[in-house]
């Protein structure tokens, strides 16, 4: 029997708070700016991180904790070394600065993505650079790799008083970008030196080269750059389970070799996929903040649009790579049948975001219990055994 823990909190759940007082606040792409409430979200988890331990703070997380954390054998997995309590986590570019990394376990995640961070701080693009699309369930971002720079990251995190990385309750990653002012040839050693420094902290690192709002960062999926950086990253003595993160607009040739380079470099995964530039029938669609159409708008887009291209990248590597090859689906799950179906065509792990923002909390446990849910009547003791099953949703 699949089992949540006993909560102390009271009241209305969370996500009925959230539904109400934060849902309404996103049926409008005008209104209450995106990235605003971005921040001030973070600010407060950020708070809470660091007062973990009070009592009152304590006693509140313990509550989320039991409304939100939903644990039972069937979910876990040991891949790449690390031990995933359940198979959903947070995608990176929400929390990229760390601030909240000590408490996403409270909100049923299995594992967290900290990051995009890169060796420089940098302040990112001009905004506005965070739109909603309402009623596409989908966002717009050219943020651009914004964070305090990876020195900062580790101060941060070292202000949490983590466990080490294996005994923690949520497993943690950290996402690798290029630095802006970095120039493509030198960015081997641009990202060497940022998970230099945070490697100890890293259960595992992922290697993003396909964010389509640094300049020229897409080109390192090249096979040839890609592998100059993956060795140059592998020679780093304590180097974690590295994994790369591609975008979903590469051609299917382009896939099949960075399956054949992550099999050849011995890479612990693939995360598929980054924002898209493809505007995935949404052209002609106009942005209320600009006038302009996302066909004339800079930006990746993320969300529902992209979910049906995300799982075409995830059987195409699957495809390529073989079974052995850990992959983590990303990009337009929101709900229970999508994260099914990202498993069911080969991916290990499944990420949120977007749709997260969207359906609130409590899409962490309705898609758990979604899963297993499947495995009953799939007749599956595991969700391993869901991996690559090509089974559909019941």
């Amino acid at each position: 029997m699949a089992e949540t823990n006993g909560g102390t909190g009271s009241g209305p759940a969370t996500g009925a708070l959230y539904q109400r007082f934060v849902g309404p606040l996103l049926q409008s792409d005008v209104g209450a700016d995106a990235e605003q409430l971005s921040r001030l979200t973070l600010l407060a988890l950020g708070q809470a991180a660091l007062r973990r331990r009070w009592p009152l703070v304590s006693g509140s997380l313990a509550g989320l904790a039991g409304e939100l954390q939903h644990r039972d054998a069937r979910l876990e997995q040991t891949l790449f070394g690390c031990r995933f309590a359940n198979p959903v986590g947070l995608a990176a570019g929400f929390d990229k600065n760390g601030v909240a990394a000590a408490i996403w376990d409270c909100f049923g995640f299995g594992f967290a993505e900290l990051g995009t961070v890169t060796w420089h701080g940098q302040p990112g693009n001009p905004r506005p650079r965070l739109f909603r699309l309402a009623a596409e369930r989908a966002a717009l971002n050219r943020m651009g790799f914004n964070n305090d720079g990876a020195q900062a990251l580790r101060r941060t995190l070292e202000r949490q008083q983590l466990q080490p990385p294996g005994q923690r309750p949520a497993v943690l990653g950290i996402n690798l970008g290029k630095s802006k002012i970095t120039p493509l040839e030198l960015a081997p050693d641009d990202y060497a030196s940022s998970l230099e420094l945070l490697a100890p902290l890293a259960d595992y690192a992922v290697i993003n080269v396909s964010s389509p709002n640094t300049p020229g960062l897409r080109e390192l999926q090249d096979e040839v750059l890609l592998r100059r950086l993956v060795e140059r990253l592998r020679r780093l003595p304590a180097c974690p389970p590295l994994l790369v993160k591609i975008a979903p607009d590469l051609e299917d040739d382009a896939i099949d070799a960075i399956a054949r380079l992550a099999y050849e470099e011995g890479l612990a995964g693939v995360i598929a996929v980054n924002t898209s530039i493809d505007r995935l029938g949404l052209v002609g669609r106009i942005l209320p903040q600009t006038g302009q159409t996302l066909a004339q708008e800079m930006g990746g887009l993320s969300g529902r649009p992209l979910r049906r291209r995300a799982l075409e990248v995830v059987r195409r590597l699957r495809a390529a790579a073989g079974p052995a090859l850990p992959l983590v689906g990303v990009g337009g799950i929101d709900s229970p049948e999508a994260a099914w179906e990202r498993i069911s065509a080969g991916a290990s792990l499944v990420q949120l975001y977007t749709g997260w923002i969207y359906e609130g909390p409590q899409l962490v446990p309705a898609i758990l219990e979604g899963l297993l849910q499947q495995l009953d009547r799939h007749g599956l003791r595991t969700i391993g055994e869901a991996v690559g099953s090509g089974l559909p949703w019941r």
